[in-house]
């Protein structure tokens, strides 16, 4: 069966892998000039199945409601006249009632940790390098109200079986020394020592090479403008190519992973999909002291936001604003993000070299991503993982294929349309 994938970040790579090993014919068609060239291109590098919780939780209207009208909170809302925000904001507060807290972390964790194997899987196989360290994930906090409930959120996660363990200020520095400068400051944290950390980016690429060479063609600089459908079925993809020139991509199936943008493209067609964009910022630093520099992948609770060792640099990435579909930095908040990490390591990075990114999460209202079957047969959806992409990517790929090949997807998760 000819199967065409719309984008070729992490989960649009791994969905045409997935699908090319149960032995289709696969075309992936992307607008950029190659793989992993936006969302996926400079995020925070966790694999953080400890940490796979929705944003929607009953505690958040009230702490959106706090940091409206700071430039620099860790979530802004920016009211634009889009009829699409509001209606995704309404459905995220429904999400925020406390019967659907642990429903969707359940589905998040059951994907996430059914993706992490799958990874382990890939790169043992594959013997990809992406700069990973497989040294956990250690979140810390200097709030002790807000220790304190990370607390209930490690028992929930324990219960799913995620070994996320509550450790003492004294153990956090014992497993990160690089925090010890700020040992006064901090009153506990979390850790949990089966995630880990690595490129996105790197891993994207090297995934498409191996992919290609087992005969997935790739089609770049190629804009996809509309499905068509026929006798109740998609039959073909426009495209317009580099030169501007018009054609058409015929295939059996079809799936749509195209971020933040899928939206679009479904509409015409009658097929809803509640996403929208969450610009999520990140700041890579080159690594002046590597002995001194953090080796084990951190979360800054106070601030939301990570930092992962990504060989002689340290990627920081963080915060969210729900503000439309412009990439466009804003000054205020890479300065922070530049306060905060010299706040934390002063002398160990290059503060004048640093390389500020933003990229459009897909976020659905609850952030349980949207995967499996349309109400059009042979068209199918792989999209919606915000900021859990790179943690949930090769997973979601995999589950896809079966779905595809008209089998029961191995993880525990409510997949669309079957």
């Amino acid at each position: 069966m000819k199967v065409v994938v719309l984008g070729s970040g992490i989960v649009g790579t791994s969905s045409a892998w997935w699908l090319r090993e149960a032995g289709h014919d696969v075309v992936v068609i992307d607008r950029e000039t190659g793989v992993a060239q936006e969302t996926s291109f400079a995020n925070g590098g966790q694999i953080s199945v400890s940490y796979a919780e929705p944003w929607a939780n009953p505690q958040a209207p009230l702490k959106l409601l706090k940091w409206l009208t700071k430039d620099d909170a860790p979530l802004l809302f920016r009211p634009q006249f889009d009829w699409r925000q509001w209606i995704w904001g309404l459905a995220f507060l429904r999400e925020c009632l406390p019967s659907r807290l642990v429903p969707n972390i359940e589905a998040m964790v059951r994907l996430a940790q059914y993706s992490h194997e799958t990874l382990k899987l890939m790169r043992e196989s594959l013997q990809i390098d992406y700069k990973h360290l497989e040294l956990g994930i250690l979140n810390f906090y200097r709030d002790p109200k807000e220790f304190e409930g990370s607390q209930k959120a490690a028992d929930v996660m324990r219960d799913f079986g995620v070994d996320r363990r509550v450790i003492t200020a004294d153990e956090v520095v014992q497993i990160e020394p690089a925090l010890a400068a700020h040992r006064a400051s901090i009153v506990g944290g979390d850790f949990t020592a089966t995630d880990e950390s690595g490129d996105a980016r790197v891993f994207t690429q090297e995934l498409a090479e191996r992919a290609e060479s087992k005969g997935v063609k790739f089609m770049f600089s190629t804009r996809i403008t509309r499905v068509i459908c026929e006798n109740g079925r998609a039959a073909a993809v426009e495209i317009i190519r580099d030169d501007g020139s018009y054609g058409r991509v015929d295939a059996d199936a079809f799936v749509v992973s195209l971020g933040s943008f899928t939206p679009q493209l479904m509409r015409p067609l009658g097929v809803h999909c509640l996403i929208y964009p969450t610009k999520g910022y990140s700041a890579t630093f080159p690594i002046l002291d590597p002995d001194a520099a953090p080796k084990v992948s951190l979360t800054d609770s106070l601030n939301k936001v990570v930092f992962s060792r990504l060989g002689n640099e340290l990627r920081m990435a963080g915060t969210a604003e729900l503000s439309g579909y412009s990439r466009t930095l804003n000054p205020a908040r890479c300065t922070r993000m530049s306060e905060l990490a010299r706040e934390l390591f002063p002398e160990i990075l290059d503060f004048d070299n640093v390389r500020y990114w933003s990229g459009l999460r897909p976020s659905t209202p609850s952030n349980v991503p949207l995967i499996g079957r349309t109400r059009i047969p042979n068209l199918y959806l792989n999209t919606g993982h915000g900021t859990l992409g790179w943690t949930m990517g090769v997973g979601s790929g995999r589950a896809l294929a079966d779905i595809v090949n008209g089998q029961k997807p191995e993880p525990e998760f409510p997949f669309v349309g079957i």
